[in-house]
Protein backbone atom coordinates (compact mmCIF):
# COMPACT_ATOMS: atom_id res chain seq x y z
CA UNK A 1 0.00 0.00 0.00
CA UNK A 2 1.47 3.35 -1.02
CA UNK A 3 1.95 6.18 1.70
CA UNK A 4 -0.76 7.98 -0.50
CA UNK A 5 -3.22 6.96 -2.56
CA UNK A 6 -5.50 9.45 -4.51
CA UNK A 7 -8.36 7.65 -6.35
CA UNK A 8 -10.25 9.56 -9.48
CA UNK A 9 -9.92 12.63 -7.85
CA UNK A 10 -11.70 15.65 -9.30
CA UNK A 11 -12.31 18.78 -8.47
CA UNK A 12 -14.36 21.99 -9.89
CA UNK A 13 -14.81 25.45 -8.70
CA UNK A 14 -17.15 28.37 -10.49
CA UNK A 15 -16.59 31.40 -12.06
CA UNK A 16 -19.98 33.25 -12.79
CA UNK A 17 -21.37 30.84 -15.02
CA UNK A 18 -17.99 29.01 -16.01
CA UNK A 19 -17.10 25.88 -14.25
CA UNK A 20 -13.70 25.25 -14.15
CA UNK A 21 -11.99 21.35 -13.56
CA UNK A 22 -8.56 21.91 -12.18
CA UNK A 23 -8.26 18.38 -11.17
CA UNK A 24 -10.01 15.42 -13.56
CA UNK A 25 -10.00 12.01 -12.54
CA UNK A 26 -6.53 11.97 -11.10
CA UNK A 27 -5.20 8.51 -9.70
CA UNK A 28 -1.51 9.10 -7.96
CA UNK A 29 -0.09 6.91 -5.54
CA UNK A 30 3.30 8.21 -3.53
CA UNK A 31 5.62 5.80 -1.65
CA UNK A 32 7.05 6.69 1.28
CA UNK A 33 10.26 8.29 0.99
CA UNK A 34 9.44 9.56 -2.54
CA UNK A 35 10.29 13.10 -3.61
CA UNK A 36 7.18 14.47 -6.28
CA UNK A 37 7.77 17.49 -8.16
CA UNK A 38 4.68 18.70 -9.73
CA UNK A 39 4.94 21.35 -13.13
CA UNK A 40 2.08 22.53 -15.17
CA UNK A 41 0.91 26.00 -16.42
CA UNK A 42 -0.86 28.46 -13.86
CA UNK A 43 -4.46 27.02 -13.33
CA UNK A 44 -3.99 23.86 -13.59
CA UNK A 45 -4.68 22.00 -10.41
CA UNK A 46 -1.25 21.17 -8.78
CA UNK A 47 -1.97 23.50 -5.50
CA UNK A 48 -5.04 22.54 -5.62
CA UNK A 49 -3.86 19.14 -5.88
CA UNK A 50 -1.73 20.32 -2.61
CA UNK A 51 -4.62 21.42 -0.94
CA UNK A 52 -6.73 18.25 -1.24
CA UNK A 53 -3.49 15.80 0.05
CA UNK A 54 -3.47 18.27 3.18
CA UNK A 55 -7.00 18.35 3.73
CA UNK A 56 -7.36 21.99 2.90
CA UNK A 57 -9.64 21.51 0.45
CA UNK A 58 -12.45 18.21 -0.38
CA UNK A 59 -13.21 17.43 -3.72
CA UNK A 60 -16.47 16.40 -5.38
CA UNK A 61 -15.40 13.37 -5.98
CA UNK A 62 -12.94 10.78 -5.36
CA UNK A 63 -10.65 9.83 -2.40
CA UNK A 64 -7.35 10.87 -0.75
CA UNK A 65 -5.72 8.08 1.66
CA UNK A 66 -2.93 8.99 3.70
CA UNK A 67 -1.29 6.12 5.81
CA UNK A 68 -4.39 4.11 5.60
CA UNK A 69 -6.46 7.02 7.13
CA UNK A 70 -8.99 8.40 4.35
CA UNK A 71 -8.89 11.62 4.90
CA UNK A 72 -11.59 12.52 2.50
CA UNK A 73 -14.06 11.34 5.15
CA UNK A 74 -12.59 13.18 7.82
CA UNK A 75 -15.33 15.59 9.84
CA UNK A 76 -13.54 19.44 9.53
CA UNK A 77 -12.27 18.90 12.83
CA UNK A 78 -11.31 15.48 12.63
CA UNK A 79 -9.37 17.16 9.78
CA UNK A 80 -7.31 19.62 11.82
CA UNK A 81 -6.33 16.94 13.99
CA UNK A 82 -4.88 14.84 11.59
CA UNK A 83 -2.76 17.58 10.06
CA UNK A 84 -1.61 18.94 13.18
CA UNK A 85 -0.18 15.21 13.81
CA UNK A 86 0.71 14.30 10.58
CA UNK A 87 1.01 16.85 7.65
CA UNK A 88 3.80 19.82 7.25
CA UNK A 89 3.52 22.22 4.41
CA UNK A 90 6.36 24.60 3.15
CA UNK A 91 4.89 28.00 1.87
CA UNK A 92 6.43 30.16 -0.89
CA UNK A 93 6.51 32.98 1.62
CA UNK A 94 7.78 31.94 4.35
CA UNK A 95 4.71 32.92 7.11
CA UNK A 96 6.96 33.62 10.19
CA UNK A 97 5.55 35.51 12.78
CA UNK A 98 7.68 38.13 13.37
CA UNK A 99 7.59 38.86 17.43
CA UNK A 100 8.18 35.01 17.71
CA UNK A 101 11.85 33.50 17.30
CA UNK A 102 13.05 30.97 15.07
CA UNK A 103 12.77 28.96 17.64
CA UNK A 104 9.11 30.23 18.97
CA UNK A 105 8.22 29.74 15.17
CA UNK A 106 9.25 26.43 14.73
CA UNK A 107 7.44 24.97 18.00
CA UNK A 108 4.04 26.50 17.10
CA UNK A 109 2.46 23.72 14.95
CA UNK A 110 3.43 21.27 18.31
CA UNK A 111 2.03 23.20 21.11
CA UNK A 112 -1.20 21.58 20.72
CA UNK A 113 0.05 17.44 20.64
CA UNK A 114 0.12 15.88 23.45
CA UNK A 115 4.14 16.02 23.92
CA UNK A 116 5.71 17.16 26.65
CA UNK A 117 7.61 20.03 27.07
CA UNK A 118 11.29 18.31 26.82
CA UNK A 119 10.14 16.52 24.32
CA UNK A 120 9.07 19.52 22.52
CA UNK A 121 12.21 21.26 23.03
CA UNK A 122 13.97 18.04 21.62
CA UNK A 123 11.94 17.82 18.59
CA UNK A 124 12.23 21.59 18.05
CA UNK A 125 16.47 21.41 18.75
CA UNK A 126 16.14 18.28 15.84
CA UNK A 127 14.81 20.38 13.19
CA UNK A 128 16.93 23.26 13.64
CA UNK A 129 20.04 20.99 13.43
CA UNK A 130 18.28 19.51 10.83
CA UNK A 131 18.19 22.93 8.74
CA UNK A 132 21.51 24.31 10.00
CA UNK A 133 20.52 26.66 12.25
CA UNK A 134 21.11 25.32 16.02
CA UNK A 135 22.76 28.86 15.88
CA UNK A 136 19.70 31.03 15.10
CA UNK A 137 17.65 29.96 17.38
CA UNK A 138 16.63 33.14 19.55
CA UNK A 139 16.89 35.26 16.62
CA UNK A 140 13.69 37.07 15.28
CA UNK A 141 12.35 37.00 11.35
CA UNK A 142 13.81 40.76 10.74
CA UNK A 143 17.33 39.35 11.92
CA UNK A 144 17.48 36.22 9.42
CA UNK A 145 18.16 36.59 5.36
CA UNK A 146 15.96 34.82 3.25
CA UNK A 147 16.73 31.79 3.08
CA UNK A 148 17.62 31.37 6.27
CA UNK A 149 14.01 32.57 7.05
CA UNK A 150 12.97 29.57 4.39
CA UNK A 151 14.71 27.11 6.63
CA UNK A 152 13.10 28.07 9.10
CA UNK A 153 9.66 27.90 7.66
CA UNK A 154 10.87 24.12 6.50
CA UNK A 155 11.88 23.16 10.14
CA UNK A 156 8.70 24.12 11.30
CA UNK A 157 6.57 21.73 8.60
CA UNK A 158 9.11 18.64 9.89
CA UNK A 159 9.11 19.40 13.20
CA UNK A 160 5.65 17.33 14.23
CA UNK A 161 7.38 14.30 12.70
CA UNK A 162 4.75 14.59 9.75
CA UNK A 163 3.91 11.43 7.09
CA UNK A 164 3.84 14.09 4.32
CA UNK A 165 5.55 17.58 3.45
CA UNK A 166 4.37 19.67 0.68
CA UNK A 167 5.71 22.87 -0.60
CA UNK A 168 4.22 25.36 -2.34
CA UNK A 169 6.98 26.89 -4.96
CA UNK A 170 9.64 27.10 -1.40
CA UNK A 171 12.41 28.64 -3.82
CA UNK A 172 9.53 31.21 -5.77
CA UNK A 173 10.61 34.31 -3.93
CA UNK A 174 14.19 33.44 -3.34
CA UNK A 175 17.33 34.58 -5.77
CA UNK A 176 18.84 31.85 -7.38
CA UNK A 177 21.92 31.30 -4.92
CA UNK A 178 19.97 30.70 -2.10
CA UNK A 179 17.07 28.63 -3.60
CA UNK A 180 19.66 26.41 -4.84
CA UNK A 181 20.85 26.17 -0.91
CA UNK A 182 16.97 25.51 0.01
CA UNK A 183 16.81 22.85 -3.04
CA UNK A 184 19.86 21.05 -1.65
CA UNK A 185 18.19 21.08 1.80
CA UNK A 186 14.95 19.79 0.79
CA UNK A 187 16.16 16.92 -1.63
CA UNK A 188 18.89 16.27 1.81
CA UNK A 189 15.78 15.85 3.74
CA UNK A 190 14.38 13.62 1.64
CA UNK A 191 17.32 11.62 1.32
CA UNK A 192 18.83 11.63 5.07
CA UNK A 193 15.29 11.75 7.09
CA UNK A 194 13.35 9.18 4.32
CA UNK A 195 10.53 12.50 4.33
CA UNK A 196 7.99 12.06 1.81
CA UNK A 197 8.32 15.34 -0.20
CA UNK A 198 5.40 16.67 -2.90
CA UNK A 199 6.39 19.82 -4.33
CA UNK A 200 4.68 22.13 -6.65
CA UNK A 201 6.91 24.71 -8.63
CA UNK A 202 6.83 27.15 -11.78
CA UNK A 203 11.21 26.19 -12.14
CA UNK A 204 12.47 23.51 -14.11
CA UNK A 205 15.41 23.31 -12.68
CA UNK A 206 13.71 22.88 -9.40
CA UNK A 207 11.51 20.37 -10.39
CA UNK A 208 14.43 17.86 -11.35
CA UNK A 209 15.91 17.39 -7.58
CA UNK A 210 12.46 15.57 -7.14
CA UNK A 211 12.86 11.93 -8.13
CA UNK A 212 9.43 11.66 -9.74
CA UNK A 213 8.73 14.79 -11.93
CA UNK A 214 5.06 15.20 -12.97
CA UNK A 215 2.97 17.67 -15.01
CA UNK A 216 -0.54 18.22 -14.50
CA UNK A 217 -2.66 19.75 -17.51
CA UNK A 218 -5.58 20.45 -18.20
CA UNK A 219 -6.55 18.59 -15.26
CA UNK A 220 -4.98 15.57 -15.57
CA UNK A 221 -1.35 14.23 -15.06
CA UNK A 222 0.11 13.70 -18.74
CA UNK A 223 3.70 13.21 -17.46
CA UNK A 224 5.74 11.14 -14.65
CA UNK A 225 9.48 11.07 -15.11
CA UNK A 226 11.83 9.06 -13.01
CA UNK A 227 15.26 11.56 -12.03
CA UNK A 228 17.90 9.86 -11.12
CA UNK A 229 20.12 12.88 -10.78
CA UNK A 230 21.88 13.83 -7.82
CA UNK A 231 22.22 17.43 -6.06
CA UNK A 232 25.54 18.02 -4.20
CA UNK A 233 25.31 16.72 -0.79
CA UNK A 234 26.57 20.16 1.19
CA UNK A 235 24.42 22.76 2.51
CA UNK A 236 25.82 26.05 1.66
CA UNK A 237 24.58 28.29 4.89
CA UNK A 238 23.21 31.93 3.88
Amino acid sequence: MALVEIRNLTKTFSKGEEVITPLLDVNLDIEQGDFVSLMGPSGTGKSTLLNLISGIDQPDKGTVIVDGVEITKLSRSHLADWRAANLGYIFQTHNLIPVLTAYENIELPILLLPLSSTERRERVELALEAVGLSDRAAHYPRQLSGGQEQRVGIARSIVAHPKVVVADEPTGSLDTKTSDQVQVLLQRLNKELDITLVMVTHDSEAAKIASRQMVLDDGRIIESTNNSSMVPNALTHN
